[in-house]
């Protein structure tokens, strides 16, 4: 299955090595695309289109009428069918009843650190467009609950909040946010998440013993997702899970699974 949306986003007076550093990003993703493509079992590679540059998304479809499309956005240097935290949340959902896509986002090399992404952040804007946009075509062509829901997990939620700042989620229906706050040692956050102007209902998903910083925040976040004002919000701690949810990807599942059927 091919699809090619064609979505401009201009970013000006980006440094030049910008380019440069993304253009090699491009290569690691196209290697990482070819690994993946054959060995997908459930759902088919998708190419959208942003920036001038194709990239790839698996779709994956509900066994019943969907609930909706759930776009999923994995974390940092990974891929749209990561094993831990990705595959188990893009198959288990469309048992549960939802289409599901999951997109590559920009990556860099793998020693890239939080502060290495921070410029690449807004390259991801156009990405999360192209999935929308994608995702309104199939409600429009196949019927269906029209619900568009935006998952995001640790770096694609940095991503997903830049964002925010452009759109305020206006464009979605319900946002979850995993492992929301992740960064490196002696890297602390740049500016703090929108959550407070997102009317949209939030999950704030976290593991017990996820990173520090993550859980540290926990209780800012919460204060601005009150602020927010949407009463259909939530925040959950999944036990006996680290960040990457290891082996503890079901149980994950099952948390926003249960919550999106909530709302």
């Amino acid at each position: 299955m091919r699809y090619l949306n064609h979505t401009l986003y201009a970013f000006l007076l980006l440094p030049a090595f910008i380019s440069i550093a993304y253009a090699s990003d491009l290569e690691r993703e196209k290697r990482m695309a070819d690994q993946i493509v054959d060995a997908i079992i459930d759902g088919d590679a998708v190419y959208l289109e942003a920036n001038d540059q194709e990239f790839l998304s698996i779709y994956t479809e509900a066994d019943d009428e969907a609930k909706g499309v759930a776009i999923i956005l994995h974390g940092r240097g990974f891929h749209p069918d990561w094993q831990d935290a990705i595959n188990p949340l893009r198959v288990g959902l469309a048992e549960s009843g939802w289409n599901t896509l999951s997109v590559q986002m920009p990556v860099l090399e793998k020693q890239a650190k939080y502060y290495d992404y921070l410029p690449l952040f807004p390259r991801a804007i156009p990405r999360i467009e192209a999935a929308i946009a994608f995702a309104r075509d199939q409600i429009k062509q196949n019927g269906g609950d029209n619900k568009v829901v935006l998952i995001a997990h640790s770096c694609g939620a940095h991503m997903a909040m830049t964002w925010a700042d452009v759109d305020s989620f206006e464009a979605i229906d319900a946002y979850v946010g995993i492992g929301m706050g992740a960064t490196d040692y002696k890297q602390p956050m740049k500016r703090p998440f929108p959550l407070a102007k997102i009317k949209v209902p939030v999950l704030d998903v976290y593991a017990a013993n996820d990173y520090p910083a993550v859980k540290k925040m926990a209780a800012a976040r919460w204060q601005s997702i009150v602020q927010a004002g949407n009463t259909k919000s939530d925040q959950v701690i999944v036990p006996d899970a680290d960040h990457y949810y290891t082996d503890r990807g079901d149980a994950l599942t099952s948390v926003i699974s249960e919550w999106l059927d909530s709302l």
